[in-house]
């Protein structure tokens, strides 16, 4: 494994080198390879410099790449999947294993571009080799806290895979708000869907308009994978269809909470305009319920290529622990018969009987408490396999420190180092292999706006996608590595209109 720290690459690659010197990028470089990768490519260039290159689609004739070319290509024998080589001399050259190799190619080659000191632009010259430790980086955004909308999440998915991040999970339903459209059911979107956190505007997704997300995460290599939350976290179901649910079951926790944070409690049948937790199920022994749940899961499997839905499962206070495995088992089960993988929250490794293969999702502590890991690892013992969140270093919507505006502070105070300084792998006593990955997720509670969204996202999506793409043994693989690459990284996020958190503990380059 060779690295020269000098390169400012987020995440590390697994070998790179740096070479002498720049390749020159002006209007007269040209990008020759296939045109949706070679337009991205373009594009992002002239965000960034104002230098138009040309295209394939743009140039008269092909030609033979001459000196300061792009050359953009596959080579399918290359072994690793997503993985790609980068070398820059006279010429720059991405070779992809794949398209989504190739695409992730063209992200670290725009990290190498930079602004010299007298205005000009060019490449840092390098030879790179590259491919990810875990095959699912994920991240997920919750549109039902707080509701965005199409251009929102196309943005989102633009600034989290640049980081090679390749799955996005949609948080789609809560107990304040329903935001996809359901044909079978239309009072959810008609009823469920007005109101936010806080008493915001909602507002919810058409078919079309998840097709177009779905479209355009597959076009930056990411899978989307819907979740609609059961059993618990579903208050807004029951105000458009009452006898779906029980009546809310107003714990001690909640009412202190939502006392302190002077919020209304839910009441059956209103949109619940507070973000307690708890105190809401669906009616587990009615037969209605479980035709509900077929047809959604019916109508999401038929919208969403990807082989994932995800169940929920979490918090489920409100259901009795012998309810919650019946219902466990048998949403589970819908979800397999709908030709789809069920993820589900850590919460139904409880239910012994939930579906062979059902990949579970932990969201406890680095340190398990209680039956966090038993409950994670019986996921496995089932033919299941884990993604790991822990919430205390991968929740994003946590505060930086005890001052920030934004965020909570139930799992912990998270600042950039706190989500780089971590593993997925020994928290829990499953084999290795077990684990697939690291999800990074955003709940919408303090959440308001887009602005609020990146600002809580980045830049500690940069940290936790090194975790999952880089190498745990790579030598630059350390905190003050990667703090000094992270900085340099403030140019293009800049030139990409991110609104990233200057987070204080990073040296961010101007240039």
């Amino acid at each position: 494994m060779v690295f020269t720290h000098s390169l400012p690459l987020v995440p590390v690659p697994v070998s790179a080198t740096a070479g002498e010197g720049r390749m020159p990028v002006t209007a007269a470089t040209r990008v020759h390879g296939a045109a949706a990768v070679a337009t991205l490519l373009a594009d992002a260039v002239e965000r960034r410099s104002s230098i138009r290159i040309a295209t394939a689609a743009q140039r008269t004739a092909e030609g033979e790449p001459a000196s300061g070319d792009l050359v953009l290509r596959i080579d399918p024998d290359m072994a690793a999947a997503e993985g790609y080589t980068l070398t820059v001399g006279d010429t720059a050259e991405v070779v992809g294993a794949d398209e989504a190799g190739l695409f992730y190619g063209v992200q670290t080659l725009l990290q190498l571009l930079r602004e010299d000191e007298d205005g000009t632009w060019a490449i840092l010259r390098a030879d790179i080799a590259d491919a990810p430790r875990f095959a699912r980086r994920g991240v997920m955004l919750d549109v039902a806290r707080h509701f965005f909308g199409v251009a929102d999440v196309k943005a989102f998915i633009d600034g989290v895979s640049a980081l090679k991040l390749n799955h996005l999970h949609l948080h789609l339903s809560d107990d304040q708000g329903w935001r996809i459209h359901i044909d079978s059911w239309p009072l959810l979107t008609e009823r469920s869907s007005g109101t936010s956190a806080g008493g915001d505007p909602g507002g919810f997704y058409t078919k079309d308009d998840y097709r177009e997300i779905v479209a355009y995460a597959a076009s930056r290599h990411m899978i989307v994978i819907p979740e609609i939350d059961l059993p618990g976290h579903t208050h807004a179901i029951g105000v458009a269809y009452p006898d779906l649910v029980e009546a809310p079951v107003l714990n001690d926790s909640l009412i202190a909470e939502s006392e302190r944070l002077g919020q209304p409690l839910p009441v059956a049948g209103e949109n619940y305009l507070g973000w307690g937790v708890g105190h809401s199920s669906v009616r587990i022994h009615d037969e209605r319920t479980y035709r509900f749940v077929r047809d959604v899961v019916r109508e999401l499997a038929e919208l969403t290529p990807g082989p994932y839905i995800h169940i929920g499962g979490d918090e489920s206070l409100g259901t009795p622990k012998a309810d919650f495995d019946l219902f466990a088992a048998r949403a589970t089960a819908i979800v397999v018969e709908a030709g789809k993988v069920p993820i589900a929250w850590h919460e139904m490794g409880s239910a012994e009987d939930i579906a062979e293969g059902t990949v579970g999702q932990y969201w406890g502590s680095t340190t398990p408490a209680g039956a966090h890991a038993e409950e994670a690892a019986r996921f496995t013992a089932r033919g299941g396999a884990l993604i790991m969140s822990p919430s205390n270093v991968a929740y994003l919507d946590m505060k930086y420190a005890e001052d920030s505006p934004l965020g909570l502070t139930w799992a912990a105070f998270i600042d950039v180092r706190a989500a780089y300084d971590w593993e997925p792998t020994g928290i829990l006593e499953v084999p290795d292999a077990a684990i697939l990955g690291i999800e990074a997720p955003l709940w919408s509670e303090t959440a308001r706006t887009f602005d609020d969204v990146e600002q809580l996202v980045f830049p500690r999506a940069a940290a936790l996608a090194e975790v999952a793409w880089s190498p745990q043994q790579s030598p630059a693989r350390t905190w003050e590595s990667f703090r000094e690459r992270l900085g340099a990284l403030a140019p293009l996020w800049k030139a990409e209109g991110i609104s990233f958190h200057p987070a204080p503990e990073i040296p961010w380059s101007d240039r």
